[in-house]
């Protein structure tokens, strides 16, 4: 699944705007690309519906 589609169809700039405040997990830098690993995001996603972070 693509990160955007799993932020709820957030811009690209929302996300790296997120990136830069340390909001999201960071991504791992393969060749020119960046990609973020979907457990991270998984568990961070939860974290925040439980109010482990702010």
């Amino acid at each position: 699944m693509e990160l955007r589609e799993k932020l709820g169809n957030r811009s690209r700039s929302s996300i790296y705007a997120d990136l830069a405040a340390e909001r999201l997990p960071k991504p791992v830098k393969l060749g020119g690309r960046l990609l973020w690993i979907e457990e991270e995001i998984d568990s961070h996603l939860r974290a925040l519906r439980d109010g482990d972070i702010c």
